[in-house]
């Protein structure tokens, strides 16, 4: 009787540990990325098999299993998504982007103070693009190069989102230096930024070790203190918001490359559900809670991109976060501009995929005066709203041989430097 209790023990646990297996799967599909071994050094993978399992792990276990099953429920609808997608090209070795650029490609690290009676502060990986080619100013503006701060997404690492978006070459040719901080592993063993953080949120965690690289190399290469961007994709995304909200008198402009809706989250499984669903029940008490905390709030000019078939960051995310840069801009839908619809033959290109539509909002342009007599001399880009109709979970227009880059559709970083080119900080604290 015993041993037949002992074989059947063994066989449900046999059982327990494969239904871990394919949820620790299904809920990293959904994170949009696949599992992966964790290795001293790190390769790419395809953006199907790449993924923060042990997120996923902790998210299991830290849940009753009532709500794994419903997560599970809901990853799903994702798993059949992601048979359908074309997988892309394995990089067996990241290449070096900037090598073939005039310009200056360096890796530097940034470290933390320690706090007093702690043990030594974090360190961080970043890299610097400088182009060899500097624009001269204009009159009364700030010598010095603008900064556009790049923030990858889960599963990259700084070198590769600097490939997959080719924005060291756009840099080069506007005079634009572009940084990239890396999440270190130790911090998240598939370099996640952790944007569903609350404590993040409210400009704790990676925020801090973020804006302490931009100051440092702010003074160290003379940037330009009105110009500093950031950007990102997905968590990246979710991340660049976190900064600029926090730290609005040190970012000009922001653009969100398939990002979440900032001020959800708060847990693994809360992610997740939110990534899928989007948080309407919060996300303007966010906006709500940060003007409170912050009356003087400036304007946050933002571009969104959004592919329309995303099935890891469902594109109800960026409605909410239009929802949210109109409430954070003291603005209504009633300033938007007539949408525009930019057929595939204006890429230079027959391919559906290269279709999107752009919509833009307009507000006030700080100084300006009420009334005046042209009133689109007194009117500013705040928001640039971008769908991308037939783009998954991938950077438009970027290095398709990389994860979570897609060839086809508008120029991302094109798009968001053109953008980022419109805005300045007036007020540099």
């Amino acid at each position: 009787m015993v041993k037949i209790a002992t074989l059947l023990m063994r066989s449900l646990a046999r059982v327990g540990k494969a239904q871990r297996r394919t949820a620790n799967k299904l809920v990293s599909h959904l994170l949009g990325q696949g599992a992966v071994k964790a290795r001293s050094a790190p390769k790419s993978r395809p953006a199907s098999k790449v993924a923060p399992k042990m997120l996923a792990k902790s998210a299991l276990k830290s849940v009753p299993a009532v709500a794994a099953k419903t997560a599970l429920k809901s990853a799903l609808t994702v798993k059949a998504a992601l048979k359908a997608q074309a997988k892309p090209k394995p990089a067996a070795r990241t290449r070096a982007s900037s090598a073939a650029l005039p310009g200056k490609w360096l890796a530097a690290h940034y470290s933390a103070l320690p706090q007093l009676g702690a043990l030594p502060g974090r360190r961080i990986s970043y890299w610097l693009y400088l182009p060899h080619k500097v624009a001269v100013p204009a009159t009364g503006q700030q010598r010095g190069l603008p900064l556009i701060v790049m923030l990858h997404g889960c599963g990259q690492s700084a070198t590769q989102f600097a490939q997959g978006t080719r924005m060291n070459r756009l840099a080069e040719q506007q005079g634009y230096a572009v940084l990239y901080p890396q999440q270190s592993l130790t911090s998240h063993v598939h370099r996640c930024w952790k944007w569903y953080d609350k404590a993040t949120q409210q400009g704790g965690g990676d925020v801090a070790m973020i804006v302490g690289i931009i100051l440092q190399v702010a003074h160290k290469h003379g940037i330009d203190r009105s110009r500093i961007y950031i950007a990102g994709v997905s968590a990246g995304a979710g991340m660049a918001d976190i900064i600029a909200l926090n730290h609005p008198e040190l970012i000009a402009a922001v653009g969100l490359h398939s990002g979440p809706v900032f001020g959800g989250g708060h847990s693994a499984i809360g992610a997740l559900n939110l990534m899928q669903h989007g948080d309407r029940a919060h996300s303007e008490d966010a906006i709500a809670d940060l003007l409170r905390r912050k009356p003087a709030f400036p304007q946050m000019p933002k571009i969104l991109i959004q592919g329309m078939r995303d099935k890891v960051v469902d594109p109800i995310n960026q409605r909410q976060l239009l929802q949210q840069g109109l409430l954070l801009n003291r603005m209504d839908s009633a300033m938007q501009a007539p949408t525009r619809q930019t057929p595939a033959t204006a890429t230079g290109s027959r391919k559906p995929a290269h279709e999107y539509a752009t919509s833009d909002y307009y507000g006030e342009k700080v100084g300006a005066e009420r009334g005046g007599l042209d009133k689109l001399a007194d009117q500013t880009l705040l928001l640039r709203v971008a769908q991308i109709e037939q783009l998954d979970h991938a950077w438009s227009g970027g290095d398709a041989s990389l994860p979570f880059n897609a060839k086809s559709g508008p120029d991302a970083s094109k798009m968001m430097l053109d953008f980022f080119a419109l805005h300045r900080r007036l007020q540099v604290g």
